[in-house]
């Protein structure tokens, strides 16, 4: 791998998981050294003109998240960095690879976070079902201690650092960032009331940064390289690059990473290889289960924040999931109605009650049992669970994403559900 591409590339290269002598023989661990030697409002401005965005879905600026914690704790205790490495969103795979495969890289990116906001100890939050990926990534943190790169004094400075990983119990609500936070401590995985927020009031109320795996390991590509050349990774108004996926019948289901900006199109046929033969893509959901489905019209889109905002829909972790023509939309809906029914922390009613009543409203139409009417309940409960005002959190506004878009885009197979009385796919 050259010094042009980012570090994430390294997956692309090497076969199995790069151990830490791999790892430094293609710079890594350059980037920390670097980045002790400097100011951390310095590496937190330099973040900032990066225009790094959060890559778990949100896309929220990770200087300006940074910034929320400029300068030494004001009152006594520390500072906490903690990367969510959860990955419970369906279709959602990438963060896997990158803790499997290049672990040293998330260490690196860790290490840089955690000296820009003045924290000494950090902990990546992860997914219990990920046993590779966390053996692959404590062997990692081991090594890094053997060597000095974490504890006390890492790199020979008076900086230090402990980290550790919390491996998660589960629940899907845990990417809500303070419902981490919450199971961190022990507590029921429930989101908390807004402000104060993390940066401010975070894990054991002190201020608290929460990244993605991703975003940070696009951190040491940044420090080593300077701006100017992760503006130029990208093809648009964002910079950098971006982890896609495509999962469904596509000849070469998988992930890349890509320059931001790239089209739908040239994702699933550049890359996945094109539909397989005999199947015609319908839809897609660009971002996880939790984002609205795109359409044929839209896959010379450029897959990046504000282009696929503007689309109707979200970005979300660049992760597609395919529909194709063999898929019967009602079908797919209620499967993922019933995830997210089953996921919610049932602090809410929209939530609790309203997501278990479109699971049953789905199921209906799809058991040939539909009748006249269903589909305005559904645009209604729609409507309702979908406002981000009327629920605690967004785990319901983003549960109904899917469904909503679907009977914009799909209604007529909703209806000929209730006409025939059967699924037509069946």
């Amino acid at each position: 791998m050259d010094d042009t591409r980012p570090l994430i590339g390294i997956i692309d290269t090497v076969g199995g998981a790069v151990d830490r002598l791999a790892y430094e023989s293609h710079g890594g661990y350059e980037a920390v050294r670097k980045a002790l030697g400097m100011e951390p409002d310095d590496i937190i401005d330099l973040v900032t003109e990066a225009n790094l965005r959060g890559r778990g879905g949100a896309g929220f600026g990770t200087g300006m998240k940074w910034g929320f914690t400029r300068g030494p704790a004001r009152t006594p205790g520390g500072k906490y960095l903690v990367c969510n490495a959860d990955e419970m969103e369906p279709g959602t795979f990438k963060d896997r690879y990158l803790l499997e495969y290049n672990p040293h890289l998330l260490v690196e990116g860790m290490i840089v976070a955690a000296h820009a906001i003045h924290a000494e100890t950090a902990y990546v939050f992860l997914r219990g079902e990920y046993h590779e990926p966390f053996r692959e990534l404590q062997k990692a943190i081991d090594d890094a201690y053997a060597q000095g790169y974490l504890g006390r004094g890492i790199f020979g400075t008076d900086i230090n650092l402990e980290l550790r990983i919390h491996r998660s119990a589960g629940r899907y609500i845990c990417g809500e960032e303070t419902a981490l936070l919450n199971a961190l401590e022990g507590k029921r995985a429930q989101p908390r009331q807004k402000p104060p927020f993390p940066p401010a009031s975070g894990a054991w109320g002190r201020p608290t940064i929460v990244n993605n795996v991703e975003t940070l390991c696009n951190v040491p590509g940044i420090i080593r390289n300077g701006t100017d050349w992760y503006h130029a990774l990208g093809r648009g108004d964002d910079a950098g690059t971006k982890i896609y996926g495509v999962s469904g019948r596509v000849n070469k289901p998988g992930l890349w990473e890509l320059p931001i900006g790239t089209t739908i199109r040239e994702i699933i046929e550049e890359h996945g290889g094109g539909m397989r033969e005999g199947y015609k893509l319908r839809g897609l959901l660009p971002g996880g289960a939790s984002t609205d489905f795109l359409v044929e019209e839209h896959l010379d889109l450029a897959m990046d924040y504000g282009t696929i905002q503007k689309a109707g829909s979200r970005m979300g972790t660049g992760t597609m999931i395919l529909m194709d023509d063999s898929i019967c939309p009602v079908d797919m809906c209620r499967n993922l109605e019933h995830f997210f029914a089953q996921e919610s922390c049932g602090f809410c009613t929209p939530c609790r009650e309203g997501l278990p009543w479109v699971e049953e409203l789905l199921i209906e139409i799809e058991e040939g049992r539909g009748k006249e009417g269903d589909l305005e309940l559904l645009d209604r409960n729609a409507m309702f669970i979908g406002g981000v005002t009327n629920t605690f959190c967004l785990h319901a506004p983003g549960a109904i994403e899917p469904l909503a878009s679907a009977l914009r885009y799909f209604r007529d197979d909703f209806e000929e559900h209730i006409r025939q009385g059967k699924c037509p796919y069946r």
